[in-house]
């Protein structure tokens, strides 16, 4: 086998989690929740936890927190058994306006804690996250927070941080597909033990899953277009949080484990690799507010 297929370390054989450097678990696959809107967030988090999902993202800019944790509720999955993500919005980057923002998030989202709290965006020409990310493992200590990281950054932001604080984000989220590997980012995780995950996993706003050689391995794998890229992520060790509406389509992106790619149908998804995001966002110029 290759080093993709049987490196599992850190994945827990049952609940198919990553360790991350705080020692707390991660789910290896979650449910992706923009750009549903509080209705739309309320009916697909609770049909994805009754399928057997057990992590949820979400933003304070998705404006679905108040949706999310009414799924969440409507589930009847305990609320200790979901790991919950949100995002801080870069208006609130700072020092009170970070508890402020958390505190709101958590009263929408009807919680007392987040499993994992993220700044969305650098926002580099502001120029305060670094004082956000001290704030932030402020509220990690009074345990409003379990696990603190980041989303977005480059290595320049991330060891901007490490720095001045001694403290590494446990998780990255990045966008990251089959065209768009970031392969050095990915190496920069691996060398600072932090969880690389996955926004935009199957290509959105690209022609990803139209691509012929992809069509190839789904028919010699009998499965999806979107399960192959979906196994791909797993294999690559990357965390994914693809969003869908379609129940059908939730479980089969939940179908990814009690299967493989080899060594050359992964070696053809390598290929796929175009370096082009398909956001087109520069984490060092673009601003999100």
């Amino acid at each position: 086998m290759s080093k993709d297929q049987n490196d599992d370390r850190g994945l827990g054989p049952a609940d198919r989690t990553h360790v991350m450097r705080d020692s707390h678990r991660i789910p290896a696959i979650g449910l992706g929740t923009y750009p549903m809107d509080d209705a739309e967030a309320e009916a697909n988090v609770a049909e994805a936890l009754m399928l057997g999902y057990r992590m949820v993202d979400t933003a304070v800019n998705y404006g679905n927190e108040t949706g999310v944790g009414r799924g969440i509720a409507a589930s009847g999955v305990d609320r200790e058994d979901v790991f919950l993500t949100t995002k801080l919005p870069g208006r609130d980057h700072g020092t009170d306006s970070v508890r402020r923002s958390l505190e709101g998030s958590l009263r929408r989202l009807d919680t007392d804690h987040v499993d994992l709290y993220l700044i969305h965006w650098p926002n580099p020409s502001v120029g305060r996250y670094v004082e956000t990310w001290q704030t932030m493992l402020e509220l990690q200590q009074e345990g409003l927070v379990r696990s603190v990281g980041v989303s977005n950054f480059t290595p320049t932001h991330v060891l901007h941080l490490e720095e001045a604080t001694g403290v590494t984000p446990v998780v990255n989220q990045v966008e990251l597909h089959p065209q768009y590997q970031q392969e050095r980012l990915r190496e920069f995780h691996d060398q600072h033990r932090i969880i690389t995950q996955a926004w935009s996993p199957l290509g959105r706003k690209t022609d990803l899953l139209q691509d012929e050689w992809l069509a190839g391995i789904a028919r010699q794998t009998g499965r999806t277009p979107a399960q192959v890229v979906l196994r791909w992520h797993v294999q690559s060790r990357t965390v994914p949080i693809p969003k869908t509406s379609d129940t059908r389509r939730m479980a089969e992106n939940l179908d990814v484990f009690d299967w493989e790619l080899d060594d050359e149908q992964m070696h053809r998804l390598r290929m796929l690799h175009t370096g082009i995001s398909g956001s087109g966002y520069d984490p060092d110029t673009h601003e999100e507010m």
